[in-house]
C-alpha cells in the first residue's frame, strides 16, 4: 500500500456510524508506532487497528496518551486520526478521539477541529491539568465543552496526572451534563468514589475503566467497559473478560480477571507505552520500539517480563462466554 497522505485519508473520511454511541466492551488506545527514519509508519497503525478490532474490541481511540499525542506535531496527529478514521468507518467500529487543554477556550478550539473527522464517535477529555480548578470550575469547563463539541464527550479522570481529583459527586454531575456520556476512571486504585459512582451513575452515562490492573473489579461493581493500553497484547481475553461479567460468569472472570491483571502490572511496569511498544516490536507488529522523547524506550527486562506473562495466558481456559 502506498505511504497515505493527510490529504488522501481526509478525503477517504465520509459518512456517519449510524445509530448511538456504544461505550460497552474495550476500546484500545492505540499506540502510535514509528519507523525507523522517526516518521509514522502509517501502515503499521492501520494494521494495529483491524487487529484490534479482529481480536473482539468494540472500538479504538487515537491520540491518547498511549499514543504519545504530546510528542506528534499537528499533521502527525491528523495522520493518526485520518487512518484511525477510516479504519472505524470501514469496520462500523467507535472512534474516540484524544482532545482538550488545559484552558477553556484552547479546549473548544481542540474539540472545534474534529468537526472534519465525521467518523468520531466521541472525544476524550482530560480534566485540565495544572491549573487545578475548583470542583465547580471543571463542571463549568465541562459544560462550555459539551455545548460545542461536535462529538459526545468521555471525562478523562486521571488525577495522578492532572493534579485535579474529584469526588463521586463531582463526578455524577459531569455525567448530567448534556453531551458528556462517559468517564474513563483512572486514578490508580479502586477507591471509595469509584464504589459510589458505579453504585448511582447517571441515566445514560458509562463509566470505563482506565487503569488496566484494576479493570476487573471495576467491570464487576458495574463499569460498562474499559480504555485499555494492555489490551494491545491480549484483546481477545480482554474483551472475553468484559463478556464474562456482562453474562454474570464470577467464576471464570475472577479467573481471567487475575491473570490480566498480572499482564497490566507487567506493561507499566516502566512508563507507558514503552512496553507495550517493546512487545509489539518483538511480536513483529510494530517496525521499531521506539518512542519519542522525554519518554524512553522500555528495557529489555520488563519486555521479557511482559512477554511472560502473555504466554502464561496461553493456559487460562477460554471458556465459553
Amino acid at each position: 500500500m502506498a505511504q497515505d497522505t493527510t490529504e488522501d485519508i481526509a478525503s477517504a473520511a465520509s459518512g456517519d456510524i449510524a445509530g448511538p454511541v456504544p461505550l460497552h466492551g474495550i476500546h484500545v488506545p492505540l499506540v502510535t508506532p514509528f519507523a525507523p527514519g522517526g516518521e509514522i509508519a502509517a501502515e503499521a497503525l492501520e494494521a494495529l487497528a483491524h487487529q484490534v478490532l479482529d481480536a473482539g474490541a468494540t472500538g479504538i481511540v487515537a491520540l491518547g496518551t498511549t499514543g504519545e499525542a504530546a510528542g506528534l506535531d499537528q499533521e502527525e496527529r491528523d495522520l493518526v486520526t485520518g487512518v484511525c478514521t477510516r479504519v472505524c468507518g470501514e469496520r462500523g467500529a467507535v472512534l474516540t478521539v484524544g482532545a482538550g487543554a488545559s484552558g477553556t477556550r484552547a479546549a473548544e478550539a481542540s474539540l472545534a477541529g474534529l468537526a472534519r473527522w465525521p467518523q468520531a464517535g466521541a472525544a476524550l477529555v482530560t480534566v485540565p491539568s495544572f491549573v487545578r480548578p475548583s470542583a465547580a470550575g471543571v463542571s463549568a469547563h465541562f459544560e462550555r465543552l459539551a455545548a460545542v463539541s461536535p462529538v459526545p464527550l468521555i471525562v478523562y479522570h486521571v488525577p495522578y496526572r492532572t493534579g485535579q481529583p474529584l469526588d463521586a459527586a463531582t463526578l455524577r454531575a459531569l455525567g448530567s451534563l448534556p453531551g458528556v456520556v462517559g468517564v474513563k476512571y483512572a486514578v490508580g486504585a479502586l477507591d471509595q468514589d469509584a464504589v459510589e459512582l458505579l453504585g448511582d451513575r447517571p441515566a445514560g452515562f458509562h463509566v470505563l475503566a482506565g487503569d488496566d490492573v484494576h479493570v476487573s473489579a471495576m467491570l464487576a461493581l458495574g463499569a460498562s467497559g474499559g480504555i485499555l493500553a494492555s489490551a494491545h497484547l491480549a484483546t481477545e481475553r480482554f474483551a472475553q473478560l468484559a463478556a464474562a461479567w456482562r453474562a454474570g460468569d464470577a467464576v471464570r472472570a475472577r479467573t481471567l480477571g487475575h491473570a490480566l491483571a498480572g499482564l497490566s502490572a507487567a506493561v507499566f511496569a516502566e512508563p507507558s507505552p514503552g512496553v507495550v511498544k517493546g512487545v509489539l516490536h518483538a511480536q513483529g507488529r510494530i517496525p521499531t520500539p521506539d518512542v519519542r522523547l522525554p519518554l524512553l524506550p522500555a528495557s529489555q527486562e520488563a519486555v521479557t517480563a511482559a512477554l511472560e506473562r502473555l504466554t502464561a495466558l496461553s493456559g487460562v481456559p477460554a471458556g465459553g462466554v
